[in-house]
């Protein structure tokens, strides 16, 4: 199998028409050695079926092909789309190519009937930047084979979703992958291996799936309390959920039954502690999702 660098991902683009634009957050990977650090990364069983959202010009596709049993790729832009089977016909073994099925759609709008058999396992995917939060949520919800992933995202994305609770840049993101899924960062790319060049770091988060903090409530509610707590994360929450709870009596009410403290912030709350407060408000204890 080969790898693309800098010199054939020019030549693909040229002979593609294909011009990078942030408009689909196309940030090309040039470098042979980091789509293979982020395979290797992913620590994929042989069984694993990967998702991979926009595979662009099969980069990391073509890493992905030899660790994987299967992979479904992802893209959005119609000419890379057609074109991915003919580069990894070109590049991997008849094996190999095989193993990929692309689907031309959109990654927050795809389902896991869309994706059909077999079932993903797991997400790798160097994500466009501008919809990298939205993408990870959304296929975690929609999918519920998916277990595990490795994502690269702009540096400071990757913080955040990382973040625990007190951090700076603990916020929305954190809670909510929190609620599928354990996150740590996995390493740090640097912008030089990228075409066009960005002028960011890139980061590496590993997630692995577990149950929600509790099963007696569901996920609407709970990302509404979040959404809610951090829209003014410098108020207190008897405040900051006075919108949401139809006054700050009421808010403080919920915290203290909730066994929160309503003169806390947002940002000191652990994901089952937002879903406590969830639970914990008039009507918040449904059935599960």
């Amino acid at each position: 199998m080969g790898l693309l660098g800098p010199v054939e991902i020019r030549e693909l683009a040229a002979r593609l028409g294909v011009t990078p634009t942030k408009k689909l957050g196309q940030n090309f990977v040039h470098d042979p050695n980091t789509v293979r650090r982020i395979a290797a990364a992913a620590d994929l069983d042989p069984d694993d079926v990967v998702v991979e959202v926009g595979p662009g010009l099969g980069s990391l596709t073509l890493a992905l092909l030899p660790a994987a049993r299967h992979v479904h790729a992802v893209e959005l832009d119609p000419v890379l789309a057609t074109a991915l089977p003919d580069t990894v016909a070109t590049y991997a073994t008849p094996a190999e190519a095989a193993r990929l099925t692309v689907h031309h759609a959109d990654a927050l709008r795809i389902t896991a009937a869309d994706l059909g058999d077999p079932a993903p396992t797991a997400l790798v995917a160097n994500l466009p930047y501008n919809v990298a939060v939205p993408v990870v949520l959304h296929l975690l919800a929609e999918l519920p084979s998916l277990r595990r992933g490795l994502v690269m995202v702009q540096k400071e994305v990757a913080d955040r979703l990382v973040a625990g609770p007190g951090s700076k840049v603990y916020g929305i993101p954190s809670v909510k992958l929190a609620w599928y899924a354990s996150a740590k960062n996995a390493g740090r790319v640097p912008p030089n291996v990228f075409w066009p060049v960005p002028n960011v770091d890139s980061g590496l988060v590993a997630f692995t799936r577990r149950e929600p903090p509790r099963a007696d409530v569901r996920r609407d509610r709970v990302f509404a309390v979040v959404d809610a707590a951090f829209a003014q994360r410098r108020k207190m929450l008897r405040g900051a959920l006075a919108g949401w709870a139809g006054g700050s009596e009421p808010a403080a009410a919920v915290l203290t039954s909730a066994g929160v403290d309503p003169g806390a912030r947002g940002e000191a709350l652990t994901v089952a502690q937002f879903a406590a407060i969830a639970a914990a408000a008039p009507g918040g204890v449904p059935a599960a999702e």
